[in-house]
């Protein structure tokens, strides 16, 4: 099992457009942050009243619950970059259109509560999978659309995107 990851990646571990969820994470253990995070997340989505799960801030926005599926689905996705990578992965890993993931699933149908559970579990198992990673992988780099990546930003990607999602369910739908 590796020890906790304590060095912050570099900016040429990344794309620019990553930049913001990176600089979200100032901290440099960042698996202790996305366990805190599981927690918090699943908080905070418990805390929104049923009446305001299908809330949207504005028209074409997503409601509630389809940021929780968003949230998911990201998760999955770097998670899953981040498995790619951390194996020695050389093919370029694809992007996602995350609209385009959004409006093709079926979040709305379900209670936040249940979204909450779900993000919970693949939360859980993406930090098993950091736990145990060998600490030469955290160094290794991939291809995820067209860009070079390291797990280690990988990993600060996850949790600096579900901030500012946290973030913006804080600001826009309260």
């Amino acid at each position: 099992m590796s020890a906790e990851i304590s060095t912050r990646p570099d900016s040429s571990e990344y794309a620019t457009h990553f930049e913001r969820y990176v600089s979200l994470v100032p901290e440099a253990g960042v698996v202790g942050v996305m366990e805190k995070q599981l927690d918090e997340v699943v908080k905070v989505f418990r805390a929104v009243a049923r009446e305001r799960e299908s809330y949207r801030y504005a028209p074409g926005k997503w409601s509630v619950r389809q940021l929780a599926g968003h949230l998911i689905d990201a998760e999955r996705v770097f998670g899953y970059r981040a498995l790619c990578v951390a194996r020695g992965e050389k093919a370029n890993l694809p992007s996602f259109d995350e609209n385009a993931y959004v409006a093709n699933a079926s979040f709305d149908a379900h209670p936040l509560d249940q979204l909450a559970d779900e993000f919970a579990l693949i939360r859980r198992s993406n930090l098993v999978m950091f736990r145990h990673l060998a600490s030469e992988a955290w160094d290794r780099k991939g291809i995820a659309d067209g860009h070079e990546i390291t797990v280690r930003a990988l990993a600060f990607i996850m949790a600096g995107h579900a901030r500012h999602h946290l973030g913006v369910l804080a600001t826009r739908y309260a």
